[in-house]
Order: structure tokens, then C-alpha cells, then sequence
């Protein structure tokens, strides 16, 4: 199951054995064993046990088993964590099979995996009594329904439209949108609104750098000069000067002129080039927006005015003047 609906599954079923947390967003995988925790956990102390996968090799592993036998002092649940464990299929068969059918029913394994493991290592996601939850790179309809799920369970009402305009001035990093929804929900609570509205994130959050170099970008395909200088104004206010600028312009029109080249589902470029499916959807279709030797260009300009830069022939303002006038007043 997908994390956004682990805490139903919980309600609904109760404490299981064996949870694994297995995928590349960390505040998934943390945020799963703090609810577990909260819930089953009354004295950590005394019931609470942690492993390091990495050192349970071979006959090692078995003190999991031992760890989970001892019965809880005060808790619901003896809950024993173990990070990054990748046992091998003969390892599972030899140290772990009994485990895993027969857990303690006072006893609660979870396992936090950043990643399935190489090949050869056991599929701890189809084992018995393991509950798997997926805890990899969110799409943007997951974000965004993980954010209409806990505005929901606060009693503040929030539309598809809003949630996405959080998502994106966040980038879709969860982190970051876990905090600025908590925020928005304060202030929700404060003010007695029960609806999260697009003024209400428009004044309490503040996009993200990379979003606002999405819109510088998307203000220069659309030749508007006003609105891009309005963004460069207001990333310099907020600290972010011309140097800054400049090198993040040219990692995005890189990142652009790599996407637009790489062939294959969104799915199969994230993939490919370590980002997450929805971060390509979006270069993609700014990309498009541009010819391919277009988006070189624009690159080779702005990297060639950071040249100047380093060399000392221009001087960081300068070379962003440079840079505007050849975006928008030469033919690329």
C-alpha cells in the first residue's frame, strides 16, 4: 500500500507483526515508525529495541528473534526497528523463515529500507505477515491527496487545485510540505477557517527557489520581460544574488535540454536520471516550450556569462544584464 493510506489501514486492522517501510522518501519511512510507535510504544525505554542492518550478518541476525521474544514490561507491544536490512534469500530460509511465520504476538518488527537491495536479496515484501508499505518517490496525485487527506483529518476543507498549488511551491519535496501544511493548519485553527484557500498559501508560503526559476524560465518562453523581471527582483530581496541566480538558470536549462533528449515513459527518465517522475512530467512539457538547440543555447549563454564572472571580465551584474538582453532581445 502507498504510505497516504497506511493510517487507515492501521485504524482499521490494528497492530500487525512485521512492517516493512521500504522506499526513497525518508519522511515516509520516519514519519511510519512515529505513528507505530506513538500508537503501540507507552515506555521506549524499556520496550524499545534498534538495529543497524548492516551488522546483522550471518547467525547475527538471530538476535532480532531474541530481541522480539521478551515480553513487554509496560507497552501494548515489544517494537523492535532495524534500518537498511537486505538479508539473502539463504540467509531468510536459515535465520529468519521461523521468525517471520511465527512472529511474537506481543512483538512488533519494522524494518525501514531505503531500497529493494541487489539481486539475490530476499523480497521481504512478499515474506508472511510482513504489511508492506511503499514508501518510494511520490507522484504528483499522491502528494497532493496526502495533503487533502491530512487537511481532511484537521477538519480544514482542501481542494485539488489548492493542494497543487502547495505541492509545487514546495517542489514536491514532502519534508518541506509536511511542515508548510502544518503552518497553513495552524493558522486555520487560529483564524477558525475550515476551507485552505489559494490566498491563504499564496500569503503564508512562500514558493521554493527551484519553483521560482520554473517561472522565471516560464516567463522567458513566453517573452514576457515584466513578469521576469518581477521574479529576479524578488529572488534578489530574499538574498539570492545575481551569481546564485545565474548558476541555478544554467543547471535548469541543462536539466531541460536532458530531459527533452532522453526517450522513454516519465517513469523510465526519473528513473534514468534520479528524479522523480513528476519533476520530469513538468521539465518535459516546459521543455517543449523550446527547440532542443534553443535550450542548448540558452545554456551555453547563461554558462558562458559565469565564465565571465570567474574570470573577472564581468562583473555579477553585468553579467546577468548580459544574460536578460540575450534571452530576450537575440535570436536563439
Amino acid at each position: 500500500m502507498k504510505y497516504v493510506e497506511f493510517k487507515k489501514f492501521t485504524d482499521d486492522n490494528g497492530a500487525r507483526p512485521i512492517y516493512l517501510f521500504e522506499g526513497e522518501e525518508v519522511y515516509f519511512r520516519e514519519k511510519g515508525e512515529v505513528l507505530l510507535r506513538a500508537r503501540f510504544l507507552q515506555e521506549p525505554t524499556l520496550d524499545f529495541v534498534a538495529f543497524d542492518g548492516n551488522t546483522l550478518k550471518g547467525d547475527k541476525m538471530r538476535a532480532l528473534g531474541e530481541a522480539l521474544s521478551c515480553f513487554p514490561f509496560v507497552s501494548e507491544k515489544r517494537v523492535v526497528r532495524v534500518t537498511e536490512f537486505y538479508p539473502t534469500e539463504k540467509e531468510y530460509e536459515t535465520y529468519l523463515k521461523a521468525l517471520f511465520e511465527n512472529p511474537p504476538a506481543d512483538g512488533m518488527l519494522i524494518i525501514l529500507n531505503s531500497s529493494k537491495g541487489k539481486v539475490g536479496t530476499a523480497a521481504l515484501a512478499k515474506k508472511p505477515n510482513v504489511t508492506f508499505v511503499d514508501c518510494s518517490r511520490s507522484d504528483e496525485e499522491t502528494i497532493k491527496k496526502w495533503i487533502y487527506i491530512t487537511c481532511k483529518r484537521a477538519g480544514v476543507y482542501a481542494d485539488g487545485i489548492t493542494c497543487g498549488k502547495l505541492a509545487t511551491y514546495c517542489v514536491f519535496d514532502m519534508s518541506r510540505i509536511a511542515k508548510e501544511t502544518e503552518k497553513l493548519l495552524g493558522y486555520c485553527e487560529a483564524t477558525g477557517q475550515a476551507r485552505l484557500t489559494d490566498e491563504i498559501v499564496d500569503s503564508l508560503v512562500y514558493p521554493d527557489t527551484e519553483y521560482k526559476i520554473f517561472e522565471l524560465t516560464d516567463a522567458l518562453a513566453r517573452k514576457n520581460y515584466s513578469a521576469y523581471m518581477k521574479i529576479v527582483n524578488d529572488l534578489s530581496t530574499r538574498g539570492y544574488n545575481e551569481t546564485a541566480l545565474l548558476s541555478s538558470l544554467a543547471g535548469y536549462f541543462k536539466k531541460l535540454y536532458d530531459t527533452a533528449n532522453c526517450k522513454g515513459s516519465d517513469r523510465e527518465v526519473a528513473l534514468a536520471l534520479g528524479m522523480k517522475e513528476f519533476v520530469v512530467k513538468k521539465h518535459r512539457e516546459q521543455a517543449a516550450k523550446f527547440s532542443k538547440t534553443g535550450l542548448l543555447a540558452l545554456y551555453e549563454a547563461v554558462y558562458a556569462a559565469i565564465s565571465g564572472i570567474k574570470c573577472g571580465e564581468l562583473t555579477p551584474s553585468a553579467a546577468l544584464k548580459t544574460v536578460t538582453a540575450k534571452l530576450f532581445f537575440e535570436k536563439i
